[in-house]
């Protein structure tokens, strides 16, 4: 390691944050961090059990009413002064998500730029949480509801987004009064950890933010949804996960916003502009090595430009350059660890056996790392695992469909719900898809279309709930609806 990179990670914390206060375990335990591009440790933290679970729970349900009664121009003032931070210490986070995630470090770049949005976004919120007045049809009461905290919440954030993920679920609690209850993924945990840092740093009091990063995910978790104090779970991971933690949501009737996987259809109709589609194909597929629940997953091309677009998409890949992400020039780094390079290797083989064809990649790459060639595969049945299955890498799987009913029929063909994406010229076909598609997301013409302004979630088993825009402050927040007696009721 550079000095440089050795004084960034000096300055993230590696203890827990518990009512303000950076400490140990109790337990004393620890899990190290490593470098997936070279397998190298970066850090020790301290691992939370379910003592420590609690700990943070106490001190997020200890400051709640406090907090609940400041100000939203004092929240928003916060938040604002974070988003000032993280754009100060740009490069600092940049460097730590490349180093702990292995995306090259100017897509870790794009990753601050995006993650602050969110702080930005929700201060602004913050003071426009409205509510509403009118008097009921019979004319007996005056209506009013507001909007008020939910309480104390549990946010778990997954490995693949570690700052945005955490600004995302942080950023709206804090706008609406909420406490919280930070648990980062073990394999990501330091930029969590520094941007918690940086929320103490922006003026957030002690206790509203707890982090608890740890090596056992249920350890932590389940003692606080078993705690009836919680009142809201925020989830973004696998579906599998998100069942579980659903069920055990379920006693104590949280108030639950799941994100969970994608199974994305990539639609490329035949009169769709193809150049535009494979430079969308690229953001929508290898943003973040393909390891995103919105990544294209099934690329659905018309018969009559498949041979055009296939060639045209095998081009862009091959100029990809396969790396560790702090080097000059990478632009595809590292799987996050080994269990991911076996996946990803055994979806490719498989779709090779049953009849596909690898028109580019394919392969591990040999040594220190964990790295997947970029890879096209053509002539895929849906037969495929590759066609069924979530690949969070980078492969781009190519079927073709002759109608835009059998398009339609193809991308629904799925479990999940989550993005889409289609290119066509014809507005009245967007429409038409639009209404067809059973995704919460749909990118027309775009490849690339998460943003702090916009809500993001899914349907069927990707979940529920929205976060970011108008609609992400209120998963944190109850209504309360005031009856008042109408004064000209018996007049």
């Amino acid at each position: 390691m550079s000095t440089n990179i050795e004084e960034i990670i000096a300055k993230v914390p590696t203890q827990l944050l518990i009512g303000g206060q950076w400490r140990d375990s109790a337990s004393g335990e620890t899990f190290d961090v490593e470098n997936p591009a070279t397998g190298e440790k970066l850090a020790t933290l301290s691992s939370a059990n379910s003592d420590d679970a609690i700990a943070a729970l106490d001190a997020a349900c200890a400051v709640q009413d406090e907090w609940a009664r400041t100000t939203p121009r004092e929240r928003a003032e916060i938040l604002r002064r974070a988003f000032d931070l993280v754009q100060e210490r740009a490069d600092e986070f940049a460097t730590l998500m490349t180093l702990e995630m292995g995306k090259p470090f100017a897509e870790a770049q794009g990753e601050v730029t995006y993650g602050g949005e969110f702080l930005r976004w929700f201060s602004e919120e913050a003071v426009r949480d409205y509510g509403r007045a009118a008097i009921v049809p019979e004319g007996t009461l005056r209506m009013i509801t507001r909007r008020k905290p939910v309480g104390p919440c549990l946010l778990i954030t997954p490995w693949n987004f570690p700052l945005a993920m955490a600004t995302r679920k942080v950023a709206p609690a804090v706008a609406a009064g909420c406490t919280m209850v930070l648990k980062p993924a073990k394999l990501t945990p330091l930029t969590a950890q520094y941007f918690a840092q940086t929320m103490i740093d922006a003026g957030l009091p002690q206790g509203v933010l707890n982090v608890v990063a740890g090596k056992s995910a249920s350890a932590i978790s389940e003692p606080l949804l078993a705690d009836d104090r919680l009142r809201k779970l925020s989830f973004t991971g696998s579906t599998s996960v998100g069942r579980t933690l659903l069920k055990g949501a379920a006693d104590n009737v949280l108030r639950t916003s799941m994100e969970l996987g994608g199974n994305a259809p990539f639609i490329v109709f035949e009169d769709a502009d193809i150049d535009q589609a494979v430079q969308g194909a690229m953001g929508a597929k290898m943003r973040n090595i393909g390891e995103a629940c919105t990544a294209a997953n099934r690329f659905l091309v018309h018969e009559s430009v498949a041979e055009e677009f296939s060639e045209k998409l095998v081009a862009e890949f091959e100029k990809l350059k396969l790396g560790n992400g702090m080097d000059e020039g990478i632009t595809c780094g590292p799987l996050i660890e080994s269990k991911a390079v076996e996946h990803v290797a055994s979806l490719v083989d498989d779709a090779a056996q049953k009849g596909a064809t690898i028109a580019t990649g394919g392969k591990r790459r040999d040594g220190v790392g964990y790295f997947y060639e970029p890879t096209v595969i053509t002539n895929v049945s849906r037969e495929t695992r590759v066609a069924q299955e979530e690949i969070f890498g980078p492969v781009a799987p190519i079927s073709t469909f002759s109608t835009e009913e059998e398009a339609l029929e193809i991308a629904n063909d799925t479990e999940y719900g989550l993005a889409s994406y289609v290119y066509t010229e014809n507005s009245d076909r967007l429409w038409r898809i639009a209404d067809g598609l059973e995704f919460g997301l749909m990118g027309f013409n775009a490849g690339v279309i998460s943003n702090a302004a916009t809500p993001f979630g899914g349907v069927k088993q990707s979940g529920m709930g929205r976060e970011g825009g108008a609609e992400g402050i209120e998963e944190y927040t109850s209504v309360q609806y005031l009856g008042i007696r109408d004064p000209y009721a018996n007049a």
